[in-house]
């Protein structure tokens, strides 16, 4: 019998994978993005901080929509003294609360550039959205930011209920944010006891720092991210000599038993197309319970555009996300 996931489809049908999957205007779409990025800067040529600040201000292929007026900073303590930003956005009675972190290679992005993507899932799922600031590399490579991920996490665990209301938590985010978001999820139940995580809501996550077949294969002609990318923030938040399968730093290579259910969400031109199927596959071999959503010629970070099947797959997500806090 064929692995289905909750609304009985079958997350691995071979029909996903073949170029007719493609809808019309995905293949537009992606022609489009290939002349766009094959002008764009690279962040290791120009700096990180100099790239930073041009995403800041609207640059880049990703669009930047306006701040929420309701979002709120709370600043926490973190390790070693240092103090880690939490932008909030929360309804009037939040069910529970969303522990989100954001993507960018570990090197790139920040907690207040997606506050329209936070409003979206505050308003679909009734979840207060808590986004993580964490230490950037090459400034700060690992472990800065998973320490700040797992100082929000156990901030939340112990806080939540007096400063929302509620002790139901959720995490997630977007690549990088996949990544560490799995992580925090382990470091949770390994250094903090805590399996109480109702979620975890992964979209395009890098769970192989030693670099997956598609990580290459796909990434040789990927067009937001391709192999060259995948090493460069690979390198530059990976102290050398660091043995790159260490668990903490690739989760694919950890202890998965007792984990939260998740949603892995991956497009079939994403080079993290790989790390997605084998997480999948090993967090449902752990006994744990697994959705596989999988999307015809998505390249990385689709769900970022105005497209058809990007609002589709939010929508799935949030509603994995309303479904399991429920």
């Amino acid at each position: 019998m064929a692995v289905t996931n909750w609304d009985g489809k079958n997350p691995l049908d071979p029909a996903l994978f073949k170029p007719g999957a493609i809808s019309p205007e995905i293949l537009g779409f992606n022609e489009m993005l290939a002349e766009l990025t094959a002008s764009l800067p690279k962040w290791w040529e120009m700096g990180a901080q100099a790239y930073r600040d041009l995403r800041a201000q609207g640059g880049g292929p990703f669009p930047i929509g306006p701040k929420s007026e309701r979002a709120r900073t709370l600043a926490i303590d973190g390790k070693g003294a240092h103090k880690v930003g939490l932008r909030v956005i929360a309804p009037d009675q939040p069910r529970g609360v969303y522990l989100h972190i954001h993507g960018g290679g570990m090197v790139l992005g920040a907690f207040d550039l997606q506050d329209q993507l936070l409003e979206r899932i505050v308003q679909n799922t009734n979840l207060a959205c808590a986004s993580v600031e964490y230490r950037l590399a090459p400034e700060n490579p690992y472990p800065a930011a998973w320490d700040d991920c797992e100082s929000a996490a156990a901030w939340l665990v112990k806080n939540a209920e007096a400063e929302f209301g509620t002790n139901v938590i959720a995490i997630g985010g977007e690549s990088a944010g996949a990544t560490l978001s799995a992580a925090t999820v382990l470091r949770m139940r390994d250094r903090h006891g805590y399996t109480g995580f109702r979620a975890a809501n992964l979209l395009y996550g890098a769970y192989d720092s030693s670099m997956t077949p598609s990580q290459k294969l796909l990434g040789a002609r990927a067009l937001l991210i391709g192999t060259i990318e995948i090493q460069k923030f690979a390198e530059a938040y990976v102290r050398e000599g660091t043995d790159r399968r260490n668990p903490d730093l690739s989760p694919l290579y950890a202890d998965l038993t007792g984990l939260p259910p998740a949603l892995f969400t991956i497009g079939t031109c994403d080079p993290l197309l790989d790390d997605s199927l084998f997480m999948y596959s090993r967090w449902i071999a752990a006994g744990n319970e697994g959705e596989l959503a999988i999307y015809p010629g998505g390249e990385h970070a689709f769900n970022a555009f105005p497209l058809a099947m990007a609002a589709e797959a939010n929508a799935r997500c949030d509603a994995f996300l309303k479904r399991a806090t429920s």
